[in-house]
């Protein structure tokens, strides 16, 4: 196969898996009617941000004060522009976003493993996930921060420093837990740098890298995330209604810095005091240690409807992932982690790294509310770990019926994972159940 035919595959298969993906987050998209968890708030917001470019309150008709920075809110704005202020309006961003991230991910696995059986397992994977699937379908912020975290990897798994430096910025411009990506990949690509000067056999490698190395790599993973993040506030600079945009009038501390600058940093203090106190107990509230698991997931949406032919019905919108794939997940992470210990494969290295980076800084934050929906960030590594695994068992054998022994194997585990996600499927879209078929599929009593 040429090169040029071998591209087209990999372009018209991640396109049908992205469209495939498509077809499960558009079905449907307006169900449940009204907002759904968070997107009381988002939606709300993104609205506003149209209308006034900040968050106005509805029903004070004054600034709000917003925990988030604005990017996810701006891009569920674009779907509220074109298809009105409406359910399918405001989720329609999220729908598009979780089918390119499918896309995203094929050529992902793609530049690590280099193989084409493994990148559409990736794509499979991605798109038979339900919390992949549950945040396609609502208006939350956590599905656009996961997107930019795929393309900064992406981006450097291509060398395109430039690109994932913009993405990293949008990443933190989505919600701030991007920031510790930021800093992952920063010393990664030096780290990068630094072996590459070692293979050529530098003299004083490190000296050599920090030398001329080291001023790109603060512009474009320090100086350019910075600037594109303060970027996406432009509609707090120019505008003079959003919230303390004029905090300091009149307050002599500091007054050689510009009054703008000063609101802005006020700004971000008040944000950082909202989450460092944010301790207020919850009934979905989920400690880190049971993510990977699903030992809490989170109800987006529960009805009683009277519409399934019983005496009871419920429907419901969780934010749970298909069970067997995340439970798959935990042993993949201990395997790949073991090879990595063990061998020092970059794959290995990078996947963990990116994983680790969108996760860990988590269990920093013991008394803070969270949630387990705040996992979406990480699924694209939760993946690519599944693969990495699937890569090393189909490596130890060149017979050409052993391998395809091994790859029967494999997808015969991806098909009872394809059908535990069909099995919960009514969870993740809204369907309306009978009681005891939708009490028949919470399998542990802290699901409900």
């Amino acid at each position: 196969m040429t090169a040029l035919t071998a591209r087209s595959r990999d372009t018209l298969t991640a396109i049908g898996f992205g469209l495939l993906a498509f077809g499960f987050r558009i079905w449907h998209l307006s169900t449940p009617k009204g907002f759904v968890f968070d997107e009381v708030y988002y939606a709300k917001n993104a609205y506003s941000l149209l209308k006034h470019g900040v968050e106005i309150s509805t029903s004070t008709k004054i600034a709000e004060f917003i925990v988030h920075p604005p990017v996810g809110k701006w891009l569920i704005a674009i779907g509220i522009k074109i298809f009105g202020y409406n359910e399918f309006g405001w989720r329609i961003s999220s729908a598009v976003f979780g089918s390119v991230a499918i896309v995203l991910i094929y050529f992902t696995a793609r530049k690590l493993f280099n193989n084409y059986f493994l990148s559409c397992s990736a794509a499979f994977l991605m798109t038979i996930d339900g919390l992949e699937l549950v945040h396609s379908r609502v208006a939350l912020l956590d599905l656009f921060l996961m997107f930019f975290l795929l393309v900064a990897l992406l981006a450097i798994l291509y060398s395109n420093h430039w690109i994932a430096g913009i993405a990293l910025g949008l990443a933190a411009g989505t919600k701030w837990s991007g920031l510790y990506s930021i800093i992952a990949y920063f010393a990664f690509v030096l780290y990068v740098d630094y072996r590459n000067y070692r293979a050529l056999e530098r003299e004083r490698a490190l000296l050599v890298t920090i030398r001329e190395k080291a001023p790109l790599r603060v512009l474009q993973y320090g100086v350019l995330p910075v600037v594109t993040y303060i970027a996406t506030w432009t509609g707090w600079f120019v505008t003079k209604t959003g919230w303390d945009r004029n905090w300091s009038n009149g307050k002599s501390n500091w007054s050689f810095i510009p009054s703008v600058i000063r609101n802005f940093w006020h700004y971000h203090a008040e944000i950082l005091n909202f989450h460092a106190g944010l301790t207020t107990k919850h009934s979905y509230s989920a400690n880190p240690w049971s993510w990977l698991i699903m030992g809490r997931p989170t109800s987006f949406f529960y009805g009683t409807p009277k519409t399934c032919g019983a005496a009871s019905c419920s429907q419901e919108v969780i934010a749970l992932g298909t069970p067997f794939l995340w439970w798959t997940a935990v042993f993949a992470i201990a395997i790949t982690f073991g090879y990595w210990i063990s061998r020092r494969e970059w794959q290995s290295g990078l996947i963990l790294l990116s994983l680790g980076a969108a996760y860990l800084p988590w269990f920093l934050f013991q008394k803070r509310t969270m949630f387990s929906f705040y996992s979406i960030a990480f699924e694209p590594f939760i993946i690519l770990v599944i693969i990495f695994c699937m890569a090393k068992f189909l490596e130890r054998d060149d017979d050409p019926r052993i391998l395809r022994i091994r790859k029967f194997i494999l997808m015969s585990g991806m098909a009872v994972i394809a059908i535990n996600f069909l099995y919960f499927l009514p969870l993740y879209t809204g369907g309306v159940l009978t009681y005891s078929s939708w009490f028949g599929r919470m399998w542990f009593p802290s699901w409900i």
